[in-house]
Formats: structure tokens, sequence, C-alpha cells
């Protein structure tokens, strides 16, 4: 099985792309989105290390979203116990699509959390900050400290496009992206 990882900025078109590729997605987002509705450990982790913050279960957003913009510390701290799971998450999904040709990892801090592997493929989608912006602001619930907490912890897009196999500009166009898409898989197929 190969692995196909998919790096960029917040807001770029990762799972866009990831989604178009055609093999199974592992979407640490919405695995952790799952996390914080259905996994009762997970709330009691948290709530025990912000009681002033995690009340209910299941977890609301803006809970989390308060206790990263309240302390400095926090955002790490829900990461360690977070990525844990999210770990875990990836194995079982790994094990599942063993038999598959190529498998696709959405991990927003993939290269941040060591999550990669030499012999990945990595595809980086490149986007202008303008358009970046344009599609986030679309976004309800679009909170700009929060966006630049998760930022901060990112590694540079130079950084990424230097560990990248493929790099593809994204004008946010299907037609664009897609033959895009259709190149990079001729070359690894």
């Amino acid at each position: 099985m190969i692995r196909i990882g998919i790096l960029g900025n917040i807001g770029s078109g990762k799972s866009y792309v990831a989604k178009n590729l055609g093999y199974p997605v592992f979407d640490a987002d919405y695995e952790v989105a799952m996390l914080y509705k259905k996994n009762k450990k997970i709330f009691l982790k948290l709530k025990k290390l912000l009681p002033k913050n995690i009340k209910s279960f299941p977890i609301e957003k803006q809970e989390i979203t308060e206790a990263i913009l309240q302390k400095k510390g926090n955002l790490k701290k829900i990461i360690k116990i977070v990525h844990a799971e999210i770990r875990k998450k990836m194995k079982f999904f790994m094990k599942k699509n063993k038999n598959k040709k190529y498998v696709v990892l959405d991990i927003p801090l993939l290269l941040e959390s060591n999550l990669n592997k030499k012999e990945d493929i990595l595809i980086f989608v490149e986007s202008k900050k303008s358009d970046i912006l344009k599609k986030l602001t679309r976004r309800k619930n679009l909170n700009k400290k929060l966006l630049n907490k998760f930022r901060k912890i990112q590694f540079s897009s130079q950084y990424k496009k230097k560990k990248s196999h493929f790099i593809i500009k994204n004008d946010f166009t299907k037609k664009t992206i897609n033959t895009s898409i259709k190149d990079i898989l001729q070359k690894i197929n």
C-alpha cells in the first residue's frame, strides 16, 4: 500500500483534492469532530485538563475554541490528548485498507505530528492567500484568532513544498484541480 499525504495551508483545498484522488481517505478533521461528538473518554480527559472550558458532552466546538484562545498552552494540551486517539484511528484505517493500492491521508498536521513516512507520496495544494481568505470568510463560525493559533503551529509553506513530490496550484476551479489530479495519478500509476 502506498500512502499519499496531502499538504497545504488551512483553506487551500486539501480535502477537496484528497476526496477527488479516488482512493480511501483518512480525514483527520472528520475523525476529530467525531471524537468530540461520540468519545466519552476524550471528553473526560479534556474536562479533567480544562474544567473551566469543557463542560458538556458531546463537546461543543465553541468550548474547544474558547479553551484554545484562553491560555497559550491549551492548544498543545488538547492536541496531545486528541492526537493519541487520532493515531489509533489512523492505524485502524490502515489495517482496514491494507489491500488497497493507495490510501490518502488528509491530516492537517501530517508533517508537524510526524505521521508521515519517508516513502509517502506528498502533494502540496497551493492557493493564493486572497483566494484562501475569500473561501475562509464564507465559513460560518470563522474565528481569525483561532486560525492564527493553528497557523503558528504549522510548518511554513516553503518547507512543505520542498518536502512534496507534487504541487497542485489551486485556483478553486474544478477543471484545474481535476486536470492536476489526473496528471499526478498518471505519474504515480
